[in-house]
């Protein structure tokens, strides 16, 4: 499974952070990056895309569900 966030959409409400803070973390630029995004697979700069670690699947799912700026895409 990947998880990609689109960081121009991000509306940095903070809920994925709150749901999977392992996953994502609002940054000092105040909106959402991937915790793994020094080993991403992707990165254009504003869309980002990671491997979910394993155990991470479900939290991940709800994070995307929840996002109010729906920036949270996952491939599965």
């Amino acid at each position: 499974m990947n998880v990609s966030i689109d960081m121009e959409q991000c509306t940095s409400s903070g809920i994925c952070e709150v749901i999977a803070p392992d996953v994502f973390v609002i940054a000092a630029d105040g909106v959402a990056h991937l915790v793994d995004e020094p080993n991403s697979i992707e990165n254009t700069g504003t869309f980002v895309t990671c491997v979910v670690k394993a155990g991470h699947e479900d939290v991940v799912r709800e994070a995307a569900e929840q996002c109010p700026g729906e920036c949270i895409f996952i491939k599965d």
